[in-house]
């Protein structure tokens, strides 16, 4: 069959673009290789808990957030309910224990309160957080910098840096790796605004989406994996596709006029192109580093964790041993039993994950596929499970009761998000976003193949990828 538009993957990026395309008129294919539509913005049921896969948290929402008008264009704000997070999040190491609130203000009040004699570095790191695109503009003729040469230019004491670095996992692994401007411009969204958690999970807008896109006409196809771009006269024509699960199982083709992929780069270099094309592509990104992936321990709880005293959506737990900023790509590596994580309690909202008088949270930390390759399926089992185990000691210390209170736990390692994104390495956010990260890969794609992922301009998470599919369509629809 023909389309105008042929979108290989259904992730947020994909769906955006295509829901904003059918909505223009024009005839769209989504194909995704997962039997659900959404990439990590997913759930999925154990029991009678809904567990949310990664996207807890949404940045934004405020009055100048470009996703505004996005939700409003594509009629989101009917479908689809946002709840506010109570604050930014908890930070704690050994010496401090912080609730940062979203307000800069009040977030400024609980730093200068428990650091005195930073109050000048404090003002500073507000003023560009918050006037990013001020700063990029300031600077544009200057090399960029990493976020933590720009914390060591305005301030003193490490344990500030770190706990203004508490949510760096949201975007890296190592803060003097990061693009002082890229981390600025997220950092932002959340001061700027609030964060938000999607009620009953991320899954609701990925549906949404994905509903929006079927009742104006377009086509979502799941469990069905693209295995190559099909050329005609060295110009890109369709896809062929593979069924791979029940009764849809077969090898199918369709023709588009353009290609959107909702995949990484690499995947598409390497297995979708043409011998020619991908060559020119993979060339482009050899200089670009993949980012780091994600772990995470999925909790169903028999009470709701309030009833053990937790207070908090988001608490980060630095390990003893991070003492500076220059220790936390190090601890990334190390043990479970000291490396730093972040806990997620999802009562602290009316999430609606779980039912009544029960809970849900998760444990979440930065992740390599290099430390579980090559294991056995026993080894690997084993690992998994003592990995849990530690875990729990460690919230148990923090949250006494909390073991008791465990129904039901599962867990996903840096191969589990591999497996179900095809993402290499299981990298969430996509390319490393390093100071100066080129994007000039973009322009070595074919004419009629556009990118609409985390890979793309925009980068990752929710703002990345709905942004980036969102953009994608609009320009091609300007192409037009």
């Amino acid at each position: 069959m023909k389309y105008d538009y042929i979108i290989i993957g259904a992730g947020l990026g994909g769906l955006t673009a295509g829901a904003k395309l059918v909505r223009e008129g024009k005839k769209v294919l989504v194909l995704e290789q997962h039997d659900r539509p959404g990439g990590c913005a997913t759930t999925f049921k154990r029991k009678d808990f809904t567990m949310e896969v990664g996207l807890h948290e949404m940045d934004g929402l405020h009055p100048g957030d470009m996703k505004n008008k996005v939700f409003e264009d594509l009629g989101i704000w009917e479908r689809v309910e946002f709840l506010a997070v109570p604050e930014f999040y908890r930070f704690m190491n050994e010496r401090y224990d912080l609730v940062i609130p979203h307000d800069p203000e009040a977030a400024k009040k609980v730093l200068k309160t428990a650091f005195p004699g930073e109050e000048k570095g404090i003002d500073d790191y507000f003023y560009h957080v918050l006037n990013a695109k001020r700063v990029m503009i300031r600077y544009r003729n200057e090399p960029d910098k990493s976020v933590g040469q720009f914390l060591d230019e305005i301030i003193t004491n490490d344990d500030l840096k770190l706990a203004l670095l508490g949510n760096l996992g949201y975007f890296h692994d190592d803060p003097y790796s990061l693009s002082w401007i890229y981390y600025l411009t997220a950092q932002g969204s959340y001061y700027g605004g609030r964060a938000n958690f999607i009620k009953g999970g991320s899954q609701q807008l990925s549906n949404a989406l994905s509903d929006i896109i079927t009742e104006n006409g377009g086509e979502v196809k799941l469990n069905m994996l693209v295995t190559s771009i099909d050329y005609e006269r060295k110009i890109a024509v369709g896809v062929t596709y593979n069924g791979i699960r029940g009764r849809d199982k077969g090898t199918y083709s369709d023709q588009g006029s353009e290609i959107i992929v909702n995949a990484s780069v690499p995947y598409l270099a390497t297995t979708l192109l043409s011998k020619t094309d991908g060559k020119k592509l993979a060339d482009s990104i050899s200089h670009n580093n993949i980012g780091a992936s994600l772990l995470t321990v999925y909790y169903g709880f028999n009470k709701s964790l309030k009833e053990l005293g937790s207070t908090n959506y988001s608490t980060f737990i630095y390990d003893k041993s991070v003492k500076s900023p220059s220790d936390i790509l190090a601890n990334n590596h190390a043990e479970f039993g000291t490396r730093s994580f972040a806990f997620v309690d999802y009562s602290q909202v009316d999430s609606a994950l779980a039912p009544e008088g029960k809970g849900v949270g998760a444990v979440c930390c930065i992740d390599y596929s290099a430390d579980w390759e090559g294991l056995s399926r026993e080894e690997y089992n084993r690992m998994k499970s003592d990995v849990i185990d530690t875990l729990n000691e460690r919230l148990e210390k923090i949250i006494p009761g909390f073991m008791d209170a465990i129904e039901y736990a599962e867990i996903g390692t840096s191969l589990t998000v591999k497996r179900f994104t095809l993402n290499p390495e299981g990298a969430v956010y996509g390319f490393a976003q390093n100071p100066g990260k080129s994007t000039e890969y973009l322009k070595a794609l074919p004419e009629n193949i556009s990118l609409a992922s985390a890979w793309g301009k925009f980068g990752g998470g929710f703002s990345g990828a709905i942004l980036g599919g969102y953009m994608t369509a609009m320009d091609l629809l300007r192409k037009i």
